[in-house]
């Protein structure tokens, strides 16, 4: 419970200011609106330390990169089936949403007047071509440094720390100006979180002073949804990947000697101490070393099935929120799309949770002022998209196992060690 309370403490009081602040708009309406100001300080504060966080942490994650190891069958069956399994889930958590609609009976037109309307509305059309020049490239460089244009800072990003890691020992400097950089504005973060839970919560009272209780309904029906998403995924997705990993014996081991505490030790444990614990115990079910410890330090930065569920969740929930169609054929690939890059790609990027979540305002053109509206829903499922984070890379060994060992290979554990 030690373990818990430090590692989880500022959860724990962003959640109880997010509570008291729900419970103050219910009670007091529109009156709330009084400590809006102490709302938009943290707003302003994560709003000033975007840019440089976003560029820092991108750029000095890929100037690291000194050394490629060919990992050969492999690192490359490790990758197809992280991939694999994160549009799986994907496209699951889309169903999900569209299914049982965890939002809706918001006033829309009064989401719209408080957050802004969304951008691009109206207008000359583009083309998809010129849309997406747009929305990766600018036509002067002060403009990256504005949070409307996410995307192109990140291009940035990426070339600074690819032209860095391949520049040799004359950029060596400045890849340890990037380093440095990245734990200065990490740090910063870290200061201004400690004002969250009164910050966030003045921002949740304001929200649910002026929108009514209605709100409170729909993170607890998002919450709810997502629940019942991970439970699901666990039992039966996952039971799956294990059954075409090594069929009923596969399926047998996978619960077997898959218990509750596992997961949990994300919960409670150092992140070296999870990591050779995971590889402890799929090494158990019968996967190889070599692939045990690839499988496991790859997949805890770069494969969170919890979190492209997550990352669906949350551009969702804003498209419903600003009366734009979740059904719409362009509309839910996109949303399935950009699910998967925030949950692939932006977790594994320090600090990528936060990015990830301007990368969907931007993305789809929502107002930077419904940030917070999601920053919610990051906090309530934390849990279970950390369970499942954690989990999924179990069923990720076996399956790699399968494809590199061949049908036989669980038969084969089994008989060496009856």
């Amino acid at each position: 419970m030690a373990n818990f309370w430090k590692n989880y403490r500022g959860t724990i009081f962003l959640l109880a200011g997010l509570v008291l602040g729900g419970l103050a708009g219910v009670i007091w309406g529109t009156k709330v609106n009084v400590v809006k100001p102490f709302g938009d300080l943290f707003l302003n504060l994560m709003y000033m330390i975007l840019i440089p966080l976003v560029f820092f942490s991108i750029s000095s994650a890929i100037a690291s990169m000194t050394e490629m190891k060919r990992l050969g069958k492999i690192l490359v069956t490790t990758l197809l089936v992280f991939l694999g399994t994160a549009l799986v889930a994907a496209v699951l958590g889309y169903l999900a949403v569209v299914i049982f609609r965890p939002i809706n009976n918001v006033d829309m037109s009064s989401i719209q007047h408080m957050m802004g309307h969304v951008k691009g509305a109206g207008g000359n059309k583009v083309s998809g071509l010129e849309r997406l020049v747009q929305t990766f490239t600018v036509d002067d460089f002060s403009k990256i440094l504005s949070k409307n244009n996410m995307l192109s800072l990140i291009v940035v990003a990426i070339f600074t720390g690819i032209a860095t890691s391949t520049s040799g020992k004359a950029a060596q400097p400045f890849a340890k100006v990037l380093a440095a950089g990245n734990v200065v504005t990490m740090k910063i973060v870290k200061y201004i979180m400690y004002y969250a839970p009164i910050g966030l919560g003045c921002f949740f009272a304001t929200v649910i002073g002026n929108l009514g209780a209605e709100m409170v309904t729909t993170y607890l029906r998002t919450w709810l949804v997502y629940l019942g998403f991970a439970v699901f995924y666990f039992f039966i997705v996952m039971s799956g990947y294990a059954f075409i990993a090594g069929g009923r014996a596969g399926f047998k081991i996978f619960f077997g000697k898959t218990s509750v505490p596992q997961p949990l030790l994300q919960l409670q444990l150092a992140h070296q101490l999870l990591r050779f614990l995971s590889t402890w115990n799929i090494q158990k079910m019968g996967v190889t070393p070599d692939i045990a410890e690839t499988v496991i330090p790859l997949g805890a930065n770069t494969h969170k099935d919890g979190s492209v569920v997550g990352g669906i969740l949350k551009a969702t929930f804003l498209f419903v929120l600003f009366g734009r169609s979740i059904t719409k054929p362009e509309n839910a690939l996109l949303i399935i799309g950009v699910g998967f890059l925030v949950g692939v790609v932006m977790s594994a990027i320090p600090g990528g949770g936060f990015v990830a979540e301007t990368v969907i305002i931007t993305v789809f053109g929502f107002p930077m002022t419904a940030l917070p509206l999601i920053l919610i829903i990051s906090e309530i499922i934390d849990i279970p998209a950390t369970l499942l984070n954690s989990s999924s890379n179990t069923t990720a060994g076996m399956l790699v196992t399968r494809f590199v060992e061949g049908k036989n290979w669980l038969n084969n554990y089994l008989t060496a060690h009856s």
